[in-house]
């Protein structure tokens, strides 16, 4: 049975429209004219418990209106969600009880006091049993790396080490599911390394169940085999990593590094190729779905004399840029139903 359920979900927004003058604020006394904006459209999705679903799209696609449907926050315009069984935006109490929720850009801590004392409230809060408390307090603090600033308000906290405060906070009870949006943002490549691991332990240990909005690619590759892709409100892509790079990823390279002179020819041998030479290195682009790569290799090896070569992949990034551009370049895969 899925943990997360969403069927045929939308949310709809009504914005006033307000005319401009004094005779635009008179006729909005008597009549209201207003913008109607649909953020999610007839979306569908199910996450299994233990999970870890990448959840992307452009700003203003619609991911943290769904997110805060989930959570309970806002309640939907037509569809259901059932989160744990039980509706997020009717049972607002029992849903916090089994989730925990990090926002990249907003801290759920207490600003002016120590981290120590905002986690004290959160055992509070959460009715978390002292020796829960104290052994996940203690282990979290050590993967975490958070001895050095337990003390330190939060308000004198670098972003890095609030974000790590904040996800030891989130986890304290813990919860079944754990949402991110965007974790990592801001943060360096040392500190973003740590908390994927972080995320990668704590689904192993627990399985807890995580949906990670994001746009750094790399916290997809990293954390996620399954993607689900939101644009202009609706699903357009709900599938494994892997799927979409063979479904969309029309380029990839072959580097050959060589010590021997290889210009002569090359334009007859590569026709139809692109390639670039650049500091002993041939790099040469060809369509995975059209050519089989070991005979493309063989076929090389027999024309140069060279030392080794690499291969190349689209990148992720590019990827998803290309699937913005051009939605109907893939199906919505197995997970939208």
């Amino acid at each position: 049975m899925p943990i997360i359920k969403v069927d045929h979900l939308s949310k709809i927004f009504k914005r006033p429209i307000k005319e401009p003058g004094l005779s635009g604020a008179v006729k909005g006394l008597f009549k209201h004219n207003y913008e109607i904006k649909e953020a999610v459209k007839n979306v569908s999705f199910e996450i299994e418990k233990g999970e870890i679903v990448g959840f992307v799209g452009p700003n203003g696609a619609g991911k943290s209106t769904t997110i805060k449907m989930l959570v309970g926050i806002l309640s939907s315009t037509g569809g259901s969600v059932e989160v744990g069984g039980i509706d997020p935006s009717k049972n607002r109490k029992e849903n916090v009880r089994h989730i925990g929720v990090v926002f990249g850009q907003r801290s759920q801590l207490w600003w002016d006091i120590p981290v120590i004392e905002s986690l004290n409230l959160m055992k509070y809060i959460y009715r978390i049993d002292e020796d829960r408390f104290k052994r996940n307090l203690l282990d979290y603090t050590d993967i975490l790396e958070m001895k050095d600033f337990l003390h330190v308000p939060v308000r004198q906290l670098s972003l890095g080490q609030r974000m790590r405060a904040d996800i030891c906070a989130a986890l304290l009870h813990n919860p079944d599911i754990l949402y991110l949006d965007e974790p990592t943002i801001g943060l360096d490549v040392v500190v973003k390394k740590n908390i994927r691991n972080f995320i990668e332990e704590i689904n192993r240990i627990h399985s807890t169940t995580v949906l990670l909005t994001t746009h750094d690619m790399r916290d997809i590759e990293k954390l996620c085999s399954r993607i689900m892709v939101i644009d202009k409100g609706a699903l357009m892509y709900d599938g494994s990593l892997e799927a979409i790079r063979n479904q969309i990823s029309k380029e990839s390279k072959i580097i050959i590094n060589y010590d021997v002179d290889i210009n002569q020819n090359l334009e007859s041998v590569l026709h139809g190729y692109k390639y670039v030479i650049e500091n002993n290195k041939l790099s040469i682009s060809y369509n995975p779905k059209q050519i089989m790569l070991t005979q493309f290799i063989g076929y090389l090896q027999e024309t140069f004399s060279f030392t080794d070569f690499s291969l190349q992949e689209m990148d992720i990034d590019d990827i998803i840029t290309v699937l913005y551009k051009n939605p109907d370049s893939l199906s919505l895969g197995g997970g939208n139903k």
